[in-house]
């Protein structure tokens, strides 16, 4: 079976059909998930349904080289992180796969790329030459249409002008932020651009006091004159995105799926005759089927609820005591 190609569509049967023979060849060709499996005790040959599967703690990106199938990576994506913390890394197999990834999310909320002016507030991400949100920011700038396209560091008077430029002339436009560059661009500049799509990517990275979502959001909104603030749900472990377009709830492309798990309970249940029921809140399960090369089943340490229309608000993160009791199967 080709795993390469999951960019589409998917009813609940094949969604589920596809998890499933991506399990049984991950587990076959992925040494470090079989190893996990194993080491949890898996009935591999009992698992028939999603909930069944096991999902590799992210963490393990931080301690192990992820890989199905032996390959050298065309490159390995890299976490953000201060200075003394141990990165995660993502041995990436194909750019062709991730690129058709990101660009298969983007298109799928968003449409064509191309039709977008991309302007990229990212100082300390261009710091990290190896972040995979880095890489995708200058894939859609270098292949825009428009000349506009492009990454400001602290050159905020040309970021200004530039906006002024773009809303005069009805162009659609996307600016991602950082947090911190974002909040410094609106001491010196405000403006009135209602049509302007806003990525907020979070992080004060100890630049700025830490402030709550919700605030930033709102002086985003007010110093751009914008109704929403759009955010991406994606990690250097991941090569797909979820994005929200309002209020931090995200949707999954179809070829995504966020699934909560029970804090206390993270290992699955292979009874027959349990019924799975998802909680209300929980941590995070993700699976991505473009992760074909590293794993498509990761259990992050981040937390969430699903509200009644089945999007994802992210809450918050695991502490440090949860993240241990979750984390003691070591390989």
């Amino acid at each position: 079976m080709n795993f390469e190609n999951p960019f589409h569509p998917f009813s609940e049967t094949e969604f589920e059909a596809y998890a499933l023979s991506l399990f049984h060849f991950q587990y076959e060709n992925n040494r470090v998930y079989r190893a996990f499996c194993d080491g949890i005790h898996v009935p591999v040959d009992q698992i028939g349904a999603i909930h069944q599967i096991p999902f590799l703690p992210v963490s393990f990106f931080k301690t192990h080289d992820i890989k199905t199938t032996p390959f050298e990576p065309e490159t390995v994506f890299h976490s953000s992180g201060t200075t003394g913390m141990e990165f995660s890394k993502h041995p990436i197999k194909s750019l062709a796969l991730y690129e058709n990834a990101f660009l298969s999310s983007f298109q799928y909320f968003y449409g064509d790329p191309s039709d977008y002016v991309f302007l990229a507030l990212l100082p300390n991400y261009l710091e990290n030459k190896n972040s995979s949100l880095i890489y995708m920011m200058n894939h859609l700038i270098q292949n825009s249409p428009y000349k506009e396209s492009g990454f400001f560091l602290y050159n905020h008077q040309d970021l200004h002008k530039t906006l002024l430029k773009m809303k005069e002339m009805g162009q659609k436009t996307i600016l991602f932020g950082v947090t911190f560059a974002l909040l410094d661009f609106l001491e010196s500049y405000t403006l009135d651009f209602p049509e302007l799509i806003v990525f907020e990517t979070g992080g004060m990275k100890g630049r700025r006091k830490e402030i709550v979502k919700e605030e930033v959001h709102a002086l985003i909104q007010k110093g751009l004159g914008v109704p929403t603030i759009h955010s991406e749900y994606g990690m250097c472990e991941l090569l797909s995105q979820a994005y929200s377009k309002a209020e931090n709830l995200f949707s999954t492309p179809p070829w995504m799926k966020i699934i909560l798990r029970d804090e206390k309970e993270p290992i699955p249940y292979y009874s027959n005759n349990y019924k799975y029921t998802e909680p209300h809140s929980g941590a995070i399960n993700i699976i991505d089927f473009a992760n074909v090369y590293s794993c498509s089943f990761i259990a992050t340490e981040d937390l969430g609820r699903r509200n009644r229309n089945g999007l994802i608000e992210i809450t918050g993160r695991m502490d440090s005591a949860r993240l241990r009791g979750c984390n003691l199967m070591v390989i």
